[in-house]
């Protein structure tokens, strides 16, 4: 009776089984009509990009993300899919933990500077980078242009910037809420170091990106500048407002007296070998805060427009207000 009743029923699948594949296709079907209707669909977007507009008349497929702030930024915002070559590696420590899955499935263009080269050969139609892969020594726009490519330019110098490029990935990528969760997660963040350190005296902080003739730092319109007096510290060279990155002389950072040195983390030097060099240099060596060792740590993608800002700003606190926090 058990066989009987089993071979019935393998009938009655074997029966059903042209209806399922059928049901499959007509399914697979119904997604590419789906898909072709949603670029039908799409409504085009006109970005002002510093001054530059662009025109997006279809979704962006395949994007290159030229820097690591700009790689994690599209992946915070569920667009980590559409990239398909990112670069800049060496300015990177690793993205953060729990972007870490989809970070390791980009494919790296090139672990340095984009060349023109890998760029155009890529295949894709719109570019996300930060500014300086550009311009006279880096890509030429235009040219990318002819190639079907869209670029936007990763140049934010403050808050409502870079605000605005997150704004502006929301509309041309059609995630306009989650774009707009994104940015009010940050600023209540932001809002709440700003609240905890209020009342305390700025520290005055000492950019070190690297040494040499003289201190490689940070100019007073750096993004990371910003980052700095949100978290409750002064950059020594916030005076110096024409340049975002600049060499200052030895002598010059000693007559600053600075509280504290935030030295970048990225492939190399090491931060150990920019601690001993700082150690060394006759200038250097003279300070209160190399003496007590007053070092922070932050990597180079912390420091750069994308994703981390509140991120940045939380540790920045911490590192200058250890008592505060904890």
């Amino acid at each position: 009776m058990r066989k009987r009743v089993l071979h019935i029923f393998l009938a009655a699948v074997l029966a059903m089984m042209p209806l399922l594949l059928a049901g499959c296709s007509s399914n697979n079907a119904q997604d590419e009509d789906n898909a072709a209707v949603a670029e039908k669909d799409y409504e085009s977007v006109t970005i002002d990009n510093y001054g530059r507009e662009i025109v997006i008349e279809k979704m962006p497929q395949k994007v290159l993300t030229l820097g690591p702030n700009c790689s994690e930024l599209f992946i915070a915002l569920g667009l980590g899919d559409y990239i398909i070559g990112n670069t800049l590696d060496n300015h990177s420590r690793g993205p953060l933990p729990e972007y870490a899955e989809a970070y390791a499935k980009i494919p790296e263009l090139n672990y340095s500077s984009a060349t023109r080269e890998a760029v155009v050969s890529s295949g894709a139609d719109f570019v996300y980078g930060i500014d300086w892969e550009f311009g006279k020594e880096g890509l030429d726009i235009e040219e990318l242009a002819q190639y079907g490519m869209t670029t936007y330019i990763n140049s934010a110098a403050t808050l409502e910037q870079i605000y605005q490029e997150i704004t502006d990935i929301g509309k041309i990528f059609k995630i306009e809420d989650r774009a707009n969760e994104f940015i009010e997660d940050q600023k209540a963040r932001i809002a709440a170091v700003e609240e905890k350190v209020k009342g305390q005296t700025p520290v005055k902080v000492l950019v070190y990106d690297s040494g040499g003739e003289g201190v490689f730092t940070c100019g007073g319109s750096n993004f990371e500048t910003l980052l700095i007096g949100k978290a409750g510290g002064k950059n020594v060279f916030d005076d110096i407002t024409d340049k975002q990155w600049t060499t200052v002389s030895y002598e010059e950072v000693l007559k600053r007296e600075p509280d504290i040195i935030l030295i970048h983390d990225y492939d190399s030097p090491s931060v150990e070998e920019k601690i001993a060099a700082i150690k060394s240099d006759p200038a250097l060596s003279q300070l209160d805060c190399v003496k007590n060792e007053k070092f922070g740590i932050i990597t180079l993608e912390s420091v750069l427009p994308g994703d981390r800002m509140a991120y940045t700003v939380e540790m920045l606190a911490k590192t200058f207000y250890p008592d505060l926090f904890k």
